[in-house]
């Protein structure tokens, strides 16, 4: 009997081999893909649910129903106008305080801090993220609110009410007091990716201009400049988290459908509409009608949250390409 292996049952063995060995590579492979595809999958079903769910408050209300003032659910009127400008309008201002905050935060942690001290820092910043809302919430009714209507409020009143941001009784929970909360909640969310932004730039950057003889501070211009498309990524996921906001902002906003230019007027937003009402919700238009206001936030944080991760990641790509 021959010892010697023909060409043809070397190939059959080398097949046998290669398959055999790639085979948990194939496998691993496909169910990546699941899962990914799964994902995004969920996502699309989600949608066609609160479609779905919605339906008879579309067909009555159409477009007007983001145009309508009134949310009357005793006369099954139910415009979203006054609660979408309360959505905005708080996750705007609590961004416009949060974000040179967050910035300085991030700048000082990134450009500054020496490592003993950007560790702990750091590890603080991100335990603020971690903070259930309802805790923010608690602190809210129990020190923020009685600070606002005992002294925010009147010293604002008393200086600034001239101004229509400034007038109306000092009532502590309202607008202002939703604003201070949610800056509080996204300063650590921006801080920390700003934070990672700032590391991403080449160290090359910053050595170049301080060869240059640009100072520390010049050179921290230099590479914010650089980073720009990545913190305004981190801000627009910070406003993402704020517009999404529900128990913090439940529990200070104090809860009414009304369009006001005053700070102090209490105000809703759609995600505490929807935690205050869908208990209540009694009828199908009733809750077709917070269905559909689901579906609205759900729109828009899909698209700040996408336009934010697209920006996030035109800036890892720009920095991989250079280097």
């Amino acid at each position: 009997m021959s010892n010697t292996v023909t060409n043809s049952e070397k190939k059959n063995i080398l097949k046998k081999i290669f398959f055999s060995r790639n085979l948990g590579d194939l496998i691993f492979e496909r169910l990546t893909l699941l899962f990914a595809v799964s994902v995004f999958l969920l996502v699309i079903l989600m949608g066609y649910e609160m479609y779905h769910g919605s339906k008879i408050s579309i067909e009555k209300f159409g477009w007007s129903f983001l145009t309508n003032s009134t949310w009357d659910p005793v006369q099954e009127i139910y415009g979203a106008l006054p609660i979408i400008y309360g959505t905005v309008v708080s996750s705007l201002l609590a961004l416009i305080i949060a974000l040179p905050l967050s910035l300085g935060v991030a700048i000082f942690l990134a450009e500054v801090a020496p490592p003993w001290l950007e560790k702990p820092l750091s590890f603080l910043v991100e335990l603020l993220a971690g903070i259930p809302s309802v805790i923010y919430g608690l602190w809210g009714i129990f020190v923020l609110v009685p600070w606002i209507r005992n002294d925010i409020e009147p010293y604002l009143s008393d200086k600034l009410g001239f101004l229509p941001f400034f007038r109306g009784a000092p009532y502590g929970f309202g607008m202002l007091a939703a604003v201070l909360i949610l800056s509080i909640m996204v300063l650590p969310i921006i801080s920390s990716i700003s934070r990672d932004v700032l590391r991403s730039v080449p160290r090359l950057q910053r050595e170049a201009a301080l060869a240059l003889g640009a100072t520390k501070w010049q050179s921290t211009i230099i590479v914010l400049k650089d980073a720009k498309s990545g913190i305004l990524g981190a801000t627009m996921l910070g406003f993402g988290r704020a517009i999404g906001e529900t128990m913090a902002v439940t529990m200070v906003i104090g809860n009414r459908a009304l369009i006001s230019p005053s700070l102090f007027d209490p105000s809703y937003t759609m995600a505490s509409v929807i935690a205050n009402e869908f208990t209540e919700a009694t009828s199908e238009m009733y809750l077709s009608a917070l269905i559909q206001l689901a579906l609205v936030l759900f729109v828009i944080t899909i698209i700040i949250n996408a336009l934010a991760r697209l920006l996030v990641w035109s800036m890892e790509r720009k920095w991989k390409t250079t280097l």
